[in-house]
């Protein structure tokens, strides 16, 4: 589970916003910005964003998750199809 890296006052946070914007940009980076030492915001960069986006519609479609469930089985049993009984030949 990816952790928050670092907490910022939000008065500090306005002052370097851009610095803060450009290096979260690339990176996996988390950041919390707090308001009286509670975190209030967090500060993502927008590939992770969209990460989570799509991991949430993954999540939400039933038919999606009935076929993760249905695969992770088939790990466990050991049950594995090879790649013509997939595709065909």
């Amino acid at each position: 589970m990816q952790t928050i890296q670092e907490y910022i006052p939000i008065t500090r946070a306005k002052n370097v916003l851009l610095d803060l914007v450009r290096r979260i940009k690339d990176s996996d980076d988390t950041i919390a910005i707090t308001r009286n030492g509670v975190p209030e915001a967090v500060l993502i960069s927008m590939r992770r964003f969209e990460g989570i986006l799509e991991t949430l519609d993954i999540l939400a479609d039933e038919k999606a998750m009935a076929s993760i469930r249905r695969s992770i089985g088939q790990a466990e049993r050991g049950t594995w199809l090879d790649l013509d009984e997939v595709f065909g030949e």
